[in-house]
């Protein structure tokens, strides 16, 4: 469950300050942070991806300004800007290679065009290392050397720090856990980037959707459907009303759901060995506060104690994430801080 966004005035900013940009295919985030993860300001645009990545540029500039002037700051008391971004990218270069959620925006150097467009250096990263450097920064991993962090929602996300590190791999692909194997049979589900056996075919909020609709297609009774016959759209949201009212195959849809992240999990843990572990993005069913969310999350760490080592299976923190919504530009602004910090560093 996301914490409450507190916006404090710029006499209360411990400098230097950064912006950080979460840009996703519907809307951009843009806030003023402090080196505390304090936000000065908060605005949002729409992407309007359909306007082309020039256009896409040029508006983040603008809206990195009018970011700036909501705070009552002027340019030159910003030192850097954060940018996270999905879809497949060259980091190194500053590049979107072929982003799904942004098309029309193949081969497109992003970093260096929001940086002429604002007149500030930029740092670009993946939105879900983003938003798990936010959470490792200011959220449910302070305190943690170590963290992976599982974005549920129409896909997995995932995000992986160790240390200062933030993995991004050789080909800037480190973290797409989404993507990792957890059935190898002919007849696996398929995933929607169309391989099979992927860990987001049985774990992510389409997958539940697609699971729920099988088992009503088989004839499972459900309370589910009455609510279908009323044309409600059938979503992870409505069978977790269900479930919370007490619909056993809602319920049952949910937990096996929890199973499968238990599975992948496992090998995250055998793999990274982080501190902790969390859980973000729209389907954590109510999260930590909701019964619901308790359940799911004991059913995770139910299957991980059947088939880790005990020894993690006892020390590694599964936990949900805090920062909601907002981790991805709090967590692009982290990674500006960091980037700023380094380069002071080096001078």
């Amino acid at each position: 469950m996301s914490q409450a966004r507190e916006i404090v005035p710029k006499d209360k900013a411990k400098h230097p300050l950064f912006v950080g940009l979460d840009l996703g295919g519907t809307n951009i985030k843009v806030g003023v942070v402090d080196d505390i993860g304090q936000t000065l300001s908060y605005l949002t645009i729409r992407t309007e991806v359909e306007r082309g990545p020039d256009d896409g540029a040029r508006r983040m500039g603008e809206a990195i300004h009018a970011a700036i002037h909501a705070a009552g700051l002027s340019w030159s008391e910003v030192v850097r800007v954060g940018l996270g971004s999905p879809g497949t990218m060259d980091i190194p270069a500053g590049k979107l290679v072929d982003p799904a959620n942004l098309p029309g925006w193949r081969d497109f150097p992003i970093r260096d065009r929001v940086a002429d467009a604002c007149g500030l250096p930029v740092s670009f990263a993946n939105d879900a290392r983003a938003a798990a450097y936010g959470e490792l920064w200011l959220g449910s991993g302070m305190g943690y050397d170590s963290l992976i962090l599982l974005t549920l929602g129409t896909g997995i996300g995932c995000g992986i720090i160790i240390g200062d590190l933030i993995l991004d791999g050789a080909h800037s692909h480190g973290g797409e856990f989404g993507h990792s194997i957890i059935d190898f049979h002919d007849e696996a589900r398929v995933c929607g980037c169309k391989k099979r056996g992927h860990f987001e075919a049985y774990a992510s909020a389409t997958a539940v959707t697609q699971r729920t609709q099988e088992a009503l297609d088989a004839g499972r009774a459900s309370s589910l459907t009455r609510r279908l016959s009323a044309q409600e759209d059938l979503t992870p949201k409505l069978v977790a009303e269900e479930a919370a009212a007490g619909d056993g195959l809602s319920l049952e849809i949910i937990l096996d759901t929890a199973a499968y992240l238990g599975v992948g999990i496992v090998t995250l843990m055998h793999t990274i060995d982080p501190q902790v572990i969390l859980l973000g993005g729209a389907m954590t069913f109510g999260g930590k506060t909701s019964p619901l969310g308790q359940k799911f999350l004991a059913r995770v760490q139910e299957e991980i104690h059947r088939r880790a080592y005990k020894f993690l299976a006892d020390r590694t923190v599964i936990d949900f994430a805090t920062l909601g919504g907002d981790a991805g530009y709090l967590g692009a602004a982290g990674i500006a801080r960091r980037d700023y910090l380094k380069g002071l560093a080096s001078r």
